[in-house]
């Protein structure tokens, strides 16, 4: 180790998030490159660095520093340069030689002790100088309080936001309450509150502890597709989190009902904001249920005035459907593959077009958007985009188009309804004005959405609102068999598995590493000319993450055979990941911050706009080492700029869960199944796994697990209050 003195001359790149930072040091009139991550850093600064010399294979030699301590300016050049640097907002390099020039080594004592004396130097006014002095004790504090949150393992970018919003107080909380961070601070949850509290010394049944243990279970039991949970499992789950008696936490759910920060309905406990947004969605889609009076016999002469124009021939439950389309201001339509959701959609479009009404066509992903586009030749986009989606607060969704600026249309038809949580259909409900017809279109023996709460089968089951159920499977349809065994897996019937079948097949293999094996050369040999696709838009999808056939392993072997390491692609290891020019990857959270644009082909920005969002899928298109970048490109061509120190929202994506799978189609899947555990390997899992599938669907494994599955109809309970909460709006309403 070796140690260099000197200041700050110019910082070259600085990551925000975390502190890496790559600056020049000027020691001894030698210019030193200086690799590391730091809390605060500012050119003109009196640094010490520790650390060694490395040789970089591109940007040569450079000093990695270890250990960085700013030093007070040793003498009236090094403070003149300090002052002058920027640092200080308001003085410049010729203010500060004055200042300087006239304190001399007594400068910072008098900016610190003394700021009214800085009056004296020209330029200086009263209000200027205790500016000036302001900001050196900002600094001074800031710099302070890095150190002494650093200390509880916090990361700079946490303790830059945890001190800007606690100032001076940041030591009390910390030391008193460390929970109130969860509470006020976006990105610190409970658990690393509790990590602070535990090396602060916070006895493990302290009030703080026990109220912030309920609300993170509470947040827990929502990523897992709660809006609630009993009052019993509530208790039972926070006492398994903090590893204390049950008894000592049922007398604080008053307390925080009071602080409404939860809501006990009888023996139900949610967070606040779910409860709300339950009653709320209920309320606003009474108020969408308008009835109007049209006469059947007016709309069947116009639907067959569109069948001669479209050579459409709609059976009786899509001629329903139509009806209840104009005659209704909500309605659902619902139904598996192959029974015309389709062909229904596009006769309620041509119906409302001969009306000359505004229509506008929505669906929760890209993907499904896309689809939607293609099947209908109507402009349809993502959800988030027919909203407006403005950014919002941090890890929060914004939207431009709400209850103060609805959007401007007469009819809106939703597809994919499924994957639909409670968070966006409460965000669409508040930008739909009473007196427009939504239409709501779903699979809804899908899997739930990835978000919290089951609305599409919520608002069936709540039997208040007109349905449509699409039952009959169209000739045509019956052709395939991914359609055919898709219906008979929901109807819990026998697949037959004989392979000859002409778009569903079954290769029976019983080890892991085998059914690997038949997987990769299916993707890199056999689908793609079968079904005129690359390997890559055929995708591999799996019941689990962990395991030997989970995403995992999966995708590291299936990266090795698929884009193997090259001389001419670039690559970056980041935790677990290697990530390569070339890759398939997936975004794994909303993100509606993230910045995208489309580009021409000269590259010039064409098109711009906010947000990636859970289960959109792309590949690497650069990564450039020096800019510290990694850029994507999502469909449609949506280029995405990741830092390279901050990739802990993507992951590779040759294999992906069946759950991610959610509002996708591929050319064609391919289902490695082995075994797993049984609330996992279920009928709902499998069924929306194979109905992925547009052209091939090739299950590799034992046919005994897929025989299980189909028997299998548990699928893990999902606590939702918005049935009960629509049928007592009616009640309200009467």
């Amino acid at each position: 180790m070796e140690t260099i003195k000197g200041y700050v001359e110019h910082i070259i790149f600085r990551n925000a998030d975390n502190g890496y930072t790559v600056f020049v040091l000027i020691s001894e009139e030698e210019e030193i490159t200086c690799v590391g991550t730091f809390s605060i850093i500012n050119e003109g600064e009196n640094v010490e660095a520790t650390g060694e010399y490395a040789e970089h294979p591109m940007y040569g030699r450079q000093f990695s520093v270890k250990e960085l301590k700013e030093c007070e300016p040793e003498d009236e050049i090094a403070m003149e340069r300090y002052l002058g640097s920027g640092a200080i907002k308001g003085i410049g390099m010729a203010l500060a030689a004055r200042i300087v020039r006239r304190f001399k080594k007594d400068t910072f004592r008098i900016i610190e002790e003394e700021p009214e004396r800085l009056v004296e130097v020209k330029g200086i006014s009263v209000r200027k100088a205790q500016e000036i002095s302001a900001q050196v004790a900002e600094k001074r504090d800031l710099r302070q309080a890095m150190i002494f949150l650093q200390q509880y393992g916090i990361s700079l970018n946490l303790a830059v936001k945890i001190y800007g919003t606690y100032q001076q107080e940041v030591y009390r909380i910390i030391k008193e309450n460390p929970y109130k961070l969860a509470d006020d601070i976006q990105g610190v949850g409970f658990k690393i509150a509790d990590e602070i509290a535990a090396k602060v010394g916070i006895r493990t049944d302290s009030d703080f502890r026990i109220r912030s243990g309920i609300l993170y279970s509470l947040l827990q039991a929502s990523a897992e597709g709660h809006t609630y949970l009993p009052r019993a499992e509530l208790t039972e789950r926070t006492a398994a989190l903090l590893g204390i008696e049950q008894e000592f936490i049922e007398k604080h759910y008053m307390d925080l009902a009071i602080d409404k920060k939860i809501m006990v309905k009888g023996e139900q406990i949610y967070a606040a904001a779910y409860y709300y947004m339950e009653a709320s969605i209920a309320a606003m889609l009474r108020g969408l249920d308008v009835k109007y009076d049209v006469l059947d016999i007016e709309i069947e002469e116009k639907i067959r005035r569109i069948e001669k124009q479209t050579g459409m021939e709609p059976d009786e439950m899509q001629m329903l459907a139509v009806k209840e389309a104009v005659k209704n201001g909500l309605l659902v339509i619902t139904g598996g593959p192959g029974t015309g959701k389709t062909t229904t959609i596009n006769a309620i479009i041509k119906y409302f077009e001969m009306e000359g009404m505004d229509i506008f066509l929505a669906a929760p992903t890209g993907r499904a958007a896309k689809r939607m586009s293609e099947t209908t030749g109507y402009e349809a986009r993502t959800i988030h985009r027919m909203l407006e989606l403005n950014g919002g607060i941090e890890g929060m969704a914004g939207f431009s188009r709400n209850g103060d600026n609805p959007l401007e249309t007469d009819a809106i038809i939703i597809d994919e309804m499924s994957m639909v949580d409670i968070h966006l259909m409460h965000a669409l409900l508040k930008a739909v004005v009473t007196g427009t017809r939504l239409i709501l279109v779903g699979d809804v023996n899908q899997l739930p959405s990835v978000g919290p709460g089951s609305v599409l089968k919520d608002i069936i089951d709540s039997k208040q609102f007109p349905v449509v159920k699409l039952t009959k499977i169209f000739r045509q349809a019956t052709q395939s068999d991914i359609i055919v065994n898709a219906h008979k897996i929901n109807a819990g019937e026998t697949v037959t598995l004989d392979n000859k079948s002409m778009d569903f097949f079954f290769l029976k293999r019983y080890e892991a590493d085998v059914i690997i094996n038949v997987v990769i050369q299916l993707i890199a040999q056999k689908l793609p000319k079968f079904v005129d696709a690359s390997p890559f838009d055929i995708q591999v999808l799996t019941p689990m993450r962990k395991g030997l056939l989970g995403v995992e392993r999966l995708n590291g072997i299936l990266q090795q055979y698929l884009n193997p390491k090259a001389k001419d692609k670039k690559e970056w290891e980041s935790g677990d990941h290697i990530f390569r020019e070339g890759d398939k990857v997936m975004q794994t959270k909303n993100n509606y911050q993230l910045e995208w644009e489309i580009r021409s082909r000269y590259g010039l920005a064409i098109d711009k706009g906010l947000g990636v969002f859970n289960g959109d899928m792309g590949i690497i298109r650069e990564i450039n080492e020096y800019s510290e970048k990694m850029t994507v490109e999502f469909d449609e061509g949506k280029m995405v700029e990741y830092s390279l120190r901050s990739l802990e929202e993507l992951e590779l994506a040759y294999a992906i869960t069946i759950h991610k799978s959610q509002g996708s189609e591929y050319p064609a899947v391919v289902i490695p199944l082995l075994n797993g555990p049984r609330m996992l390997m279920n009928r709902n899992l499998l069924y929306t796994a194979v109905t992925r599938a547009r052209k091939c669907v090739t299950l590799v494994g034992d046919e005994n697990t897929f025989a299980g599955m189909v028997e299998n109809t548990q699928q893990q309970k999902r606590y939702s209050g918005l049935v009960e909460e629509i049928r007592n709006s009616d009640l309200m309403d009467k």
